[in-house]
């Protein structure tokens, strides 16, 4: 059901939309099962990267810590996507993804050179998030006002704070904020972006 109620009606989530989320963790699991070499030649790595290795840019969002840290993402990732996956067809979800991964890595590279490495999907939960929650913000329905200002809540937080208490225990290492922050920037970016496109091919 989640974000998907609207003057009274229930959007499910179709069926397959959850490809999206199927690829990202199962992509996810091959990185994890290619051991400490995979990880390391995927990772977000400045040094790297300035010498050329480009796919690390998006490669570094699908390493993981550790199997406890993809679990972690993976749960947070179907509940995300159980909330707020039918809000976008799976061509606006591209769209998004693409839009909030180089949101968080361009926001890196200019932002935060003193970022040597990262590596997580969680400014791209962010980033999903935010996105299922824009185009439910001409109609406000109740659900969708307490995400918004949970998810408001969080990140002022950990820009003022840092990460929640036992965040970084829970993941297996520190957890870096400003992805969440971008992420989620780059999530209503790609959103708004996606609507403008529909919008644009919608016949006259």
């Amino acid at each position: 059901m989640g974000l998907h109620k609207l003057h009274g009606s229930i959007e499910k989530t179709p069926a397959a939309s959850w490809l999206i989320p199927a690829a990202i963790l199962g992509v996810s699991a091959l990185v994890m099962l290619g051991g400490t070499a995979a990880s390391e030649m995927l990772r977000y790595d400045r040094v790297w990267i300035g010498q050329g290795e480009a796919w690390r840019l998006v490669s570094g969002h699908f390493v993981h810590l550790g199997w406890s840290h993809l679990v972690l993402n993976g749960v947070g990732l179907l509940l995300v996507w159980f909330l707020i996956g039918g809000a976008q067809t799976m061509r606006s979800w591209v769209l998004i993804i693409a839009v909030s991964l180089a949101s968080i890595d361009i926001a890196f590279w200019f932002r935060h050179p003193e970022l040597y490495w990262y590596v997580g999907m969680s400014g791209l939960l962010h980033g999903l998030l935010a996105a299922g929650i824009v185009p439910r913000l001409r109609h406000i329905t109740l659900e969708t006002g307490v995400l918004a200002t949970l998810l408001i809540a969080k990140i002022s937080w950990e820009q003022f704070s840092g990460p929640l208490p036992g965040s970084e225990t829970t993941s297996g290492g520190p957890v870096v904020v400003a992805a969440h922050l971008y992420g989620a920037l780059g999530g209503a970016l790609g959103a708004i972006l996606a609507s403008i496109r529909v919008r644009q091919r919608a016949p006259i």
